[in-house]
């Protein structure tokens, strides 16, 4: 059992009120008797009403805590590695053949799931990109956390560019996964996997190099989801006139893979994207970790029971057996 938020638990020093006031009345009681010269009270002792006061509000107390039951398993994890799925949001990223084919995102989204499934023992995250990267995601153990996120926070202009023009994306901006602490300084194989369709202002790869280069720690895939015939279409399923594909990405993205010491491919040569994948994050050392695989809220059934047990507190004496024992006419 776990308390999502422990300190909540202190509502639980509330319960000292009203065994409190019981006991200021027992003394009360006492010193008048004292002075009347009547026989003290008996021996004091908590009474049910005091006792279920205190502990109703106990409860509500625990409650506050939210207790759970988690269920965990222990996994192996590869220390001293991970992962950063980097999915290109550009408006081109939503050109398809016909309007009710799959976009060229919804196909790099479907491409980062498989290639996450290929490499469940390492920590894996999810960026989004424009003409700036922008992370949903930082590298966690969690598979299915992952594929959460890539598939319902990943959406086309997120982030909106802040160039304002027909093509605003960059590719120079990638530095800034460098100095974003996208991953843990114990983390020495940084692999970097880009989803793009290949469609970018001019950059220069060479300053790309100097921060996200193989001597910084970093290694660099590109998948390319591209078809000259695709158009992107408005809500109405025509085709938008301001978009025309550019055939020169292919080049841009296999100079970028040069310059970063890593490998370009193709969306219809998905193997050989994974068998990279692979090969880069190598044989690192398994450590163990504790993934939460579900929780069960136990908050509300302790609250219920807190209000039930105030509710026979405030109910005045024999109420309830008047109830059952009165006769039926």
């Amino acid at each position: 059992m776990t308390f999502l938020t422990p300190l909540g638990g202190l509502a639980a020093l509330a319960a000292l009120l009203p065994l409190g006031v019981a006991a200021w009345g027992r003394i009360r009681s006492a010193a008048v008797a004292r002075r009347l010269g009547l026989d003290p009270p008996r021996r004091w002792s908590v009474g049910p009403r005091s006792a279920g006061a205190a502990v109703a509000v106990a409860l509500l107390g625990l409650a506050a805590a939210q207790p759970a039951f988690s269920d965990q398993t222990a996994a192996g994890t590869r220390t001293g590695v991970a992962v950063l799925f980097v999915v290109d949001t550009s408006r081109s990223m939503a050109a398809s053949m016909t309007p009710s084919s799959p976009t060229r995102l919804a196909r790099a989204i479907n491409e980062a799931v498989r290639l996450r499934a290929a490499v469940p023992d390492v920590a894996a995250g999810v960026a989004t990109f424009t003409d700036r990267v922008l992370p949903d995601l930082l590298p966690v153990p969690d598979v299915a956390g992952f594929d959460a996120v890539v598939q319902r926070a990943v959406t086309i202009e997120n982030p909106p560019p802040i160039t304002q023009s027909l093509r605003a994306t960059n590719y120079g901006a990638l530095d800034e996964i460098a100095s974003g602490n996208y991953f843990e300084p114990s983390v020495t194989r940084r692999v970097v996997v880009f989803l793009t369709d290949g469609e970018s202002n001019p950059f220069d790869p060479g300053a790309l190099a100097s921060h996200l280069g193989i001597q910084n720690g970093y290694r660099f895939i590109a998948i390319r989801f591209w078809n000259g015939k695709e158009a992107v279409f408005d809500a109405n399923g025509r085709s938008e006139p301001g978009y025309h594909p550019d055939a020169t990405g292919s080049v841009l993205l296999s100079g970028l893979a040069a310059a970063l010491g890593g490998r370009y491919f193709e969306e219809s040569d998905a193997g050989s994207a994974t068998s990279y994948l692979r090969q880069l994050v190598g044989r690192a050392p398994i450590g163990r970790t504790r993934r939460l695989l579900g929780e069960r809220a136990l908050a509300p059934y302790v609250a219920g029971l807190a209000l039930a047990l105030l509710l026979a507190v405030v109910l005045p004496r024999g109420l309830v057996r008047r109830r059952i024992l009165a006769p039926r006419r």
